[in-house]
C-alpha cells in the first residue's frame, strides 16, 4: 500500500506542549492509549512502586485510556543529529574490514550493507547466525580462490563439512573444481535474545559459528542482560513488555557501550542517506516468547522513527555542516516468521500455537489499520504519522513443510527430530533470503573486482530495489521455490536452444509446478523446494496438484483456492547462472502460469539475477492471500478461543463457526463477537502460574529502569483487546473478497458491420 494513495491529511496540533504522535490501532490497550499531559504535582516518595492501582494526580500525570490511540513518543529516538551521525561513524568502523595503511581505501569501504538481518529469540538468532556463516564462507572462498591451490581448497571443504552448508557449497560451486564460484554479498547480521547466554551459545557452538564473532565483523550481538537475563518464559506478552523497556529507555543510560551505536543504526537513522541499508529482515519464531513478543516492538520502533523522518522537514540550519542530508530514502522491512507444526496434532492446544495465533492476530489488526481502515482514510483530522505497522510484509514459513521435506527424502519420516526440523527450516529460509538479497543488491555490495573476474554484464540484470518491494509486497507473504540444473550452453546459439528439442533443456513447466508443490528435496541440487505454507490440508492439496499436472497444467484445479484466487500481488525472482540465457519462450510460459494461477493480482513484478547461483532458481513471493490458508486461520482461531472466549463458548465449535461466518457474510456482525468474547485477552490461559503475581514484578522493573513517570506503561495496557480481534477479521474479510476487473478491448470501430454492408448487394 502506498502512502500517497491513502488520501490522508496532516493534522495541525495547536497545543503549546509537544505534539503527541499517536497511531490508531486496536491491537492492544497499550496500542490504544492517549496520554494527556497535565501539570503534575510532586511524586510522593512513599508511593508503592509495585502497585497496580490507577495513578492519582498527586503521584503522576493521569493516563486516560481509549481504544484507539497510542503514544509513539514512548519509543526513544536520539534527538541530536550530530550524535546520530557520530554513532553511525563509530558503528561503521566496527563492522568494516580494516585496510592497513590506506586511509583513503578505508574511507571508501565505510558504507553499510544494503541488507540487515535481525535474528530475535533462540530460533531467529540461530537462523541469522547460519546465514552469516554461509555467506562469510562464500566470500572467503571467493577472496582466496585465485591464491590457494587445489589441495588447500580440498582441505577447506573437509573442514567445512562440520556445519550444514552442503546446499550452499553445491549451489555456489564452493568445491575445488576449478570453476569460479558465485559471490554473495555480506549482510549486516544482528542477534538479540533475552537469554543472557546468547554470546556463549554462538561462541561455543560446535557447528562452526564460534569463530564468526572474531572473523565476521558484520555480526553484532545485542546484549539485553541489564534489562532482563532470564528469557520470556514462552509468554510473548512478557517479551513484548521487556522490548518496550529496551526501546523506551534512553540509550545513553545503557551500560552496554555498543547499544547506542546499534540503536542509531537500527532506529534513529533508518532511511537517511548516512545509513545505506534499505532492507531489514526480522527473523523469529511465532511460537516462542522472546522472538514472538520482541519482533513487532522492534519493527514498530523502527517504523515510527522512519515515518516521522518522512514528514519532518528540518530547517536548513539543522543539517548545515553535517555533510549528510536527512532527506528520507525508501526502505523495506519484512518479518520472517516461523510457524509451529500443527498437522501432527489436529486437536492441538499447546502454548506455542496460541502464541503464534496472538502474533498473527496482532499483525492483521495493525495491517487493517494501516491499509484498509475507512475511518482512518476518511477522517480529515487524522495524522498520517499515526499510520504505522511493524513491517511492510511478514513472510510465513511453516515448520510443517519441513516434515514433508523429510518424508519425501526418507521412508522413516516418523522419526523426524527437532534438530532435523530446525536444520531444514534454516536451509529453506537461507535459500529465500539469498534470492531476495541478490535480487536487490547494488553493485557497491560486491567486491570491486567481482564483475570483472566473473565476466558478468551487470546491464543484463533486472533488479528489485527497496521501493519495488515496498510497492509490491504487503501483509502476510508466502514463498514458492524451485531450482534446476541447466547445461553449460554458453557456446550454443539462441536459435538452437529455441528450435531444437534438447532433452537437457530447461522444463519451465515442471520448474513452476515444483515450486508450488508440497516441500520436497531436489536430489540433484540438494535444495528444499516447494511452497512455504500449504493453502489447504496436505492430502487435498496433493490431490489438486496431481490433477494440475495430469491436465497439462490447467489452473482450474487450483486457482479457485482462496490462497491463489485472493492474491493481490506476486514478485517473481529468476536467478540464472552466468552465461545462461533464458529464452523468451520460457519466460512467456512462466508469465502464463502466473497469470492463470493468480487471476486477481493487481501487480506482478519480475527480477532477473545473473551470476548469483550456479543453478537456475525460481522464487515467487505471494502477497496477502496466505492469511486465507488453513494453518493461518487455525492458529488465529485457536488463540481467540483460548484467550478471549467466554466460558460457555470455550469448549464447543460455536466460536470457530462464528468466525468463519463473520468472514463469509456480506455484512460484518460484530455484535455476535461481543457476546462470545471478553474485552481483553487473558494471558493466564497460556501460563501455568499466577499471572497477577507476575505483573508487579515486571512493572517494578519498568519503573526502576525508566524513571520518567510520564513514560510508564502498565503491562495490562499491552494486552490485545476485542477490537483487535474484530480488526483482524475485517482484514480477512477484505482479502477474502479481493477481486479485480478484467481489461477488455474497447473500440469505436465496427469492422464487422462495415464488412456486412459492403458484401451485401444492393
Amino acid at each position: 500500500m502506498i502512502l500517497s494513495e491513502e488520501g490522508l491529511t496532516v493534522r495541525q496540533n495547536n497545543s503549546d506542549t509537544k505534539p503527541v504522535a499517536k497511531i490508531q490501532t486496536s491491537t492492544s490497550a497499550a496500542l490504544s492509549r492517549r496520554v494527556v499531559e497535565q501539570q503534575a504535582a510532586e511524586v510522593s516518595t512513599e508511593t508503592d512502586a509495585c502497585t497496580l492501582a490507577a495513578p492519582t494526580p498527586e503521584s503522576e500525570p493521569t493516563h486516560f485510556h481509549t481504544p484507539t490511540d497510542f503514544d509513539f513518543d514512548f519509543y526513544y529516538t536520539q534527538p541530536d543529529i550530530s550524535r546520530i551521525l557520530q554513532n553511525l561513524k563509530k558503528f561503521q568502523a566496527q563492522i568494516s574490514p580494516q585496510v592497513d595503511g590506506n586511509v583513503e581505501k578505508q574511507n571508501q569501504m565505510q558504507a553499510f550493507p544494503s541488507i540487515c538481518l535481525i535474528g530475535l529469540g533462540r530460533c531467529g538468532s540461530n537462523i541469522a547466525t547460519d546465514v552469516a556463516l554461509l555467506v562469510h564462507g562464500a566470500r572467503n572462498f571467493y577472496l582466496n580462490e585465485f591464491l590457494k591451490t587445489e589441495e588447500a581448497n580440498a582441505k577447506k571443504i573437509e573442514k567445512s563439512k562440520s556445519f550444514s552448508g552442503g546446499w550452499l557449497q553445491r549451489g555456489l560451486k564452493l568445491h575445488g573444481t576449478g570453476a569460479k564460484p558465485v559471490f554473495l554479498i555480506e549482510p549486516l547480521v544482528m542477534l538479540g535474545d533475552l537469554d543472557k547466554d546468547i554470546e556463549g551459545r554462538v561462541r561455543y557452538s560446535s557447528n562452526g559459528r564460534g569463530q564468526l564473532l572474531e572473523d565476521y565483523h558484520k555480526l553484532k550481538i545485542m546484549n539485553f542482560s541489564e534489562v532482563h537475563a532470564g528469557g520470556a518464559g514462552n509468554a510473548p506478552i512478557l517479551g513484548q513488555y521487556l522490548a518496550k523497556i529496551i526501546l523506551n529507555k534512553d540509550t545513553e543510560h545503557f551500560s552496554n557501550a555498543d547499544w547506542p551505536f546499534i540503536h542509531s543504526y537500527l532506529v534513529d537513522s533508518c532511511g537517511i542517506r548516512a545509513n545505506q541499508s534499505r532492507l531489514y529482515f526480522y527473523i523469529f519464531s511465532a511460537g516462542g516468547g522472546t522472538g514472538s513478543g520482541m519482533a513487532s516492538e522492534f519493527g514498530l520502533a523502527q517504523q515510527s522513527s522512519y515515518i516521522r523522518k518522512t514528514f519532518d522537514i528540518r530547517p536548513e540550519s539543522d543539517v548545515d555542516g553535517q555533510n549528510q542530508s536527512f532527506v528520507f530514502e525508501p526502505i523495506f522491512t519484512s518479518g520472517i516468521c516461523i510457524l509451529p507444526t500443527i498437522s501432527a496434532s489436529p486437536d492441538m492446544s499447546e502454548a506455542l500455537h496460541i502464541n503464534a495465533g496472538r502474533l498473527l492476530c496482532k499483525y492483521l489488526a495493525e495491517e487493517w489499520n494501516f491499509s484498509y481502515n475507512p475511518e482512518n482514510i476518511n477522517d480529515e483530522c487524522y495524522d498520517v504519522t499515526q499510520r504505522v505497522r511493524p513491517w511492510n510484509a511478514m513472510m510465513l514459513i511453516s515448520n510443517d513443510i519441513m516434515s514433508y521435506a523429510e518424508q519425501s527424502n526418507e521412508d522413516n519420516s516418523r522419526y523426524i527430530d527437532v534438530n532435523s526440523m530446525e536444520k531444514y527450516a534454516n536451509q529453506y529460509i537461507s535459500q529465500q533470503i539469498f534470492n531476495i538479497l541478490s535480487a536487490q543488491a547494488v553493485t557497491s555490495d560486491y567486491d570491486e573486482n567481482y564483475f570483472r573476474r566473473a565476466g558478468i554484464n551487470i546491464g543484463e540484470t533486472i533488479r528489485l530495489d527497496a521501493n519495488d518491494l515496498f510497492m509490491s509486497l504487503a501483509g502476510p507473504v508466502a514463498t514458492a521455490y524451485a531450482e534446476s540444473v541447466v547445461p553449460d550452453n554458453s557456446t550454443v546459439t539462441e536459435g538452437r536452444r529455441l528450435f531444437e528439442h534438447d532433452k537437457s533443456r530447461l522444463d519451465i513447466d515442471d520448474l513452476f509446478c515444483r515450486s508450488i508443490d508440497l516441500p520436497h528435496f531436489n536430489n540433484k541440487t540438494q535444495a528444499i523446494e516447494g511452497i512455504s505454507l500449504l493453502p489447504i490440508a496436505a492430502a487435498q492439496y496433493r490431490e489438486a496438484l496431481a490433477k494440475y499436472r495430469e491436465t497439462g497444467f490447467n489452473a482450474d484445479h487450483l486457482k479457485n483456492l482462496c490462497f491463489f484466487n485472493s492474491c493481490s500481488s506476486v514478485v517473481c525472482i529468476v536467478s540464472l547462472p552466468k552465461d545462461y540465457k533464458l529464452s523468451y519462450v520460457d519466460l512467456n510460459k512462466l508469465k502464463t502460469h502466473l497469470n492463470n494461477l493468480f487471476p486477481n493480482t493487481t501487480l506482478k513484478r519480475y527480477a532477473l539475477v545473473i551470476g548469483a547461483s550456479a543453478n537456475l532458481s525460481l522464487t515467487t513471493l505471494i502477497a496477502k492471500s496466505p492469511c486465507m490458508s488453513d494453518d493461518f486461520l487455525t492458529l488465529i482461531v485457536a488463540y481467540i478461543k483460548r484467550c478471549f472466549a467466554r466460558t460457555e463458548y470455550r469448549y464447543g465449535d460455536m466460536l470457530e463457526e462464528a468466525v468463519l461466518e463473520c468472514i463469509r457474510q456480506p455484512e460484518f456482525d460484530d455484535k455476535r463477537l461481543d457476546e462470545m468474547l471478553d474485552e481483553f485477552e487473558n494471558p493466564a490461559k497460556i501460563l501455568d502460574t499466577n499471572w497477577h503475581a507476575i505483573k508487579p514484578m515486571y512493572e517494578k522493573k519498568y519503573r526502576e529502569l525508566i524513571r520518567d513517570a510520564n513514560k510508564f506503561i502498565s503491562i495490562n495496557d499491552i494486552r490485545l483487546n476485542r477490537e483487535a480481534v474484530k480488526n483482524a477479521i475485517k482484514y480477512l474479510r477484505e482479502i477474502y473478497r479481493h477481486r479485480v476487473s478484467k481489461t477488455k478491448i474497447v473500440s469505436l470501430n465496427n469492422y464487422a458491420a462495415a464488412k456486412i454492408k459492403t458484401e451485401t448487394p444492393e
